[in-house]
C-alpha cells in the first residue's frame, strides 16, 4: 500500500543518505548485457550496469489457473482468483481463496495488498466462518481491519504510518523491530530473535544471506551438466 507523500519524501532521503540514486517518473525502457536504458519524459539515458537486479510486480501462483480450470472461477490480470464478499468462489460456496493469491476487492473498490496482515485476518475469519456453519450459524462478510504499514529501509531508517500518527527515522527502526518481534508465536522466537538483532546491530554484522538458483535444471537439452546451487556471500 502507498505511503502518505511526507513518509515517501523522508524515506527516499534515507536511501540517498546510503547512496542510493532514485528515479521517479522514470520508465525502464530497454535492457542489454550491460547497458539499462531510461526513459523520462522526452529524455532518454543509458547506465552502464554489470547487475541488474528487475522488480517489475508479482504474478500469483499456478493454482489460481487451476481453480480456475477446475471451477471456472474468474482470474484478474495478475492471475489473483476473484472471490466472493466471504472469501469463496462464485458458485463453491465451500471453497475458499486466501492471502495473496486472492482478488478481495468487496470494502474499497480497489484488491487488498498481498501482505501478511491481510491473509492473517482472512484465515483466521474463514476458520471462525467454517465453525459457525457447521453449527448452522451466520457470520457476517469478511471485513479488513487496517492496523497500519511499517517498512524497513535500513539500520536505524524507517517509516510507520498507524494512521492516527505517522513518523520515521530512528524511532520508526524501533517500533519495526519490537513489533515483528511482538508478533512472533512463541517466547523462545522472540529472545532468539531479539538476541540476535542485537548482536548485528552491536557488532555491524549482517545476517546469513545465499543466493541459490533453483535446483531443477532449465528445459532444454544440455550436453554438459552444471552445478546450479552455488552459494554466493553478500
Amino acid at each position: 500500500p502507498p505511503y502518505p507523500p511526507e513518509l515517501s519524501v523522508k524515506a527516499q532521503n534515507s536511501l540517498e543518505r546510503l547512496g542510493v540514486t532514485v528515479q521517479t517518473k522514470t520508465l525502464v525502457t530497454n535492457i542489454d548485457d550491460d547497458i539499462v536504458t531510461m526513459r523520462r519524459g522526452e529524455q532518454v539515458e543509458e547506465i552502464n550496469a554489470k547487475t541488474v537486479l528487475w522488480a517489475a510486480g508479482m504474478k500469483a501462483s499456478a493454482m489460481g489457473k487451476a481453480l480456475a480450470n477446475a471451477t471456472g472461477v474468474e482470474l484478474d490480470r495478475a492471475g489473483r482468483v476473484i472471490v466472493q464478499p466471504d472469501m469463496s468462489l462464485a458458485g463453491h460456496p465451500d471453497i475458499f481463496v486466501i492471502g495473496d493469491l486472492a482478488n478481495f476487492s468487496h470494502q474499497t473498490g480497489k484488491p487488498l495488498p498481498g501482505v501478511a496482515p491481510v491473509a492473517m485476518q482472512q484465515g483466521k475469519y474463514v476458520s471462525t466462518l467454517i465453525q459457525k456453519r457447521l453449527k448452522e450459524e451466520t457470520v457476517a462478510d469478511f471485513h479488513y481491519q487496517d492496523y497500519g504499514n511499517l517498512a524497513v529501509i535500513g539500520r536505524n531508517a524507517a517509516v510507520v504510518d498507524l494512521g492516527f500518527v505517522k513518523f520515521s527515522g530512528f524511532p520508526a527502526w524501533l517500533a519495526w523491530i519490537f513489533i515483528h518481534i511482538f508478533f512472533l508465536i512463541e517466547f523462545d522466537n522472540k529472545l532468539l530473535v531479539m538476541i540476535q538483532w542485537a548482536w548485528h546491530y552491536l557488532t555491524f554484522k549482517r545476517g546469513v544471506r545465499l543466493i541459490t538458483n533453483l535446483e531443477e535444471e532449465p528445459a532444454g537439452n544440455f550436453e554438459e551438466r552444471r552445478d546450479y546451487r552455488t552459494p554466493v556471500q553478500v
